[in-house]
């Protein structure tokens, strides 16, 4: 049996492990056999994302430590919990991430009306949010014999996507830091730590979804134009990130570092005409 996509003990920290697809990606590690620590700013989600594993996969080696991806200090004492816990780090997935209204610009108003505080914050949670993390663990990162980091993309980054220019800009500068860190640890590191991020298309979840379809479960107009644009004409399953996501991390990836690689049903691809 081929061993290539093998994640078995492996230790894995995932942020925004409470939210829908880092969620759902950090129960699929675990399910694999990887050691996961799940990290969260709120104790109460934390504890029944941890429940929701273990009932699933009784035999899960994971833990939820509260840590807030904007808190060095929160973040210092969750890897010193992780190393005293497991003894080392192979991979850490930034998936810590979203969006709110102030930093976008609905239909009936211009860029003129930005609240540009709101804009700042969500580039702090998506941008910084994935520097700080990876900065804390960085070092842990190099001791392993091979290591992964996994940041979270998005199809506004590459392409004008209307309304989320907080989002869309954030989620450029996390692009861009993902194929510059690549390139610093790659040469520091002689390949031993890759890095690269998964590129979601439009996957369901409670932030997005009064935006995509109404109450009876019908298409929004926005719904709408996401599908007309998506060549599969659907929305995303969030366990149609695990495979890319669990290929990042294991060592059939080994030669594959600043890679973006879209999970979108061909969105990006597509021009729309």
């Amino acid at each position: 049996m081929s061993t290539l996509f093998d994640i078995r003990s492996r230790v894995i920290v995932v942020t925004g492990s409470t939210g829908a697809l880092a969620g759902s990606a950090a129960r699929h590690l675990c399910s694999q056999g990887a050691r996961v620590a799940f990290l969260g700013r709120n104790r109460a989600k934390l504890d029944e994302s941890i429940s929701s594993c273990l009932s699933a996969h009784p035999e899960a080696e994971c833990v939820g430590l509260v840590a807030d991806v904007l808190d060095r200090r929160s973040l210092e004492d969750a890897r010193e919990a992780i190393v005293t816990r497991w003894g080392s780090i192979h991979g850490l997935v930034n998936g810590a991430g979203g969006n709110m209204p102030g930093a976008t610009i609905p239909p009936e108003k211009a860029f003129a009306d930005l609240d540009f505080d709101s804009f700042r914050q969500v580039v702090d949670l998506n941008l910084h949010g994935t520097v700080l993390p990876t900065l804390v663990f960085a070092e842990e990162l190099q001791k392993a014999p091979t290591a992964s980091v996994v940041n979270f993309s998005s199809v506004s980054a590459p392409l004008a996507v209307s309304r989320v220019v907080g989002y869309s800009a954030a989620k450029a500068a996390v692009e861009n830091f993902t194929r510059w860190l690549a390139v610093e640890l790659a040469s520091r590191t002689t390949g031993k730590v890759r890095v690269n991020a998964v590129l979601p298309g439009f996957f369901l979840g409670e932030q997005n979804r009064r935006l995509l379809t109404n109450e009876d479960g019908s298409l929004t107009a926005r719904g709408e134009s996401v599908i007309r644009k998506t060549p599969f004409g659907r929305f995303g399953a969030a366990e149609e990130l695990h495979g890319t996501i669990q290929f990042l991390l294991s060592s059939a990836s080994r030669f594959v570092t600043g890679a973006i690689v879209p999970v979108d049903g061909g969105f990006v691809a597509f021009s729309g005409v």
